[in-house]
């Protein structure tokens, strides 16, 4: 059975222009897909805590996850790896937040970018260990960034996910979104 694991990360939930789109991508590939699994998180209402030295730490060794912060994260992480893990299909909702993605999908991805877990070290630097997973990205943007070198989200993401395997990416674009009422409708029906 597949499982499709979509990660939305819009701070507006589900009004967030690349949560919709990454509903309706989702839905279309559930549609083709029946049986298939489906695990969503909204990262706009969970929260993922931001790395500090312990959780880091309890990553490596999870003997050291000593308080109730580090043992929770640890647990978190452990999660967000294993629906990872157990995906065929992957779409992340990434709105641009000042020339970046949201911390709150930075956060996601410190969680499930872990030595020995996702990716190892190899004779010639790291090896992903998530390969063969397909993986669709929606990119909201209020300005037209694409192709310029402020687009320094797509790299990031292309690298982040290269580093545990996960190459096979499409990305979808809507741009312009806040350039008034017609540059959203182009750049969402362009999406």
């Amino acid at each position: 059975m597949k499982t499709l694991l979509q990660i939305n990360s819009g701070m507006q939930g589900q009004e967030s222009h690349s949560s919709m789109l990454a509903n309706r991508m989702t839905n279309s590939l559930l549609a083709q897909m029946p049986g298939a699994k489906h695990i969503k998180r909204d990262l706009s209402e969970e929260e993922i805590p931001h790395l500090n030295l312990g959780v880091f730490q309890s990553f490596s060794d999870p003997d050291s996850a000593v308080t109730p912060t580090q043992k929770a994260a640890l647990a978190l992480s452990n999660t967000l790896v294993a629906e990872l893990k157990q995906s065929s299909i992957l779409i992340i909702g990434a709105p641009m937040y000042n020339f970046m993605i949201p911390s709150v999908l930075k956060s996601w991805i410190d969680h499930v970018i872990r030595a020995q877990e996702t990716f190892r070290y190899g004779e010639n630097g790291p090896v992903g260990l998530l390969e063969n997973k397909k993986t669709y990205i929606v990119i909201a943007q209020g300005g037209k960034f694409l192709g310029t070198e402020a687009d320094i989200e797509t790299e990031y993401l292309k690298m982040a996910l290269g580093l545990i395997g996960i190459t096979d990416i499409e990305f979808i674009y809507a741009q312009g979104l806040a350039m008034g009422p017609q540059g959203a409708e182009v750049g969402l029906k362009e999406a």
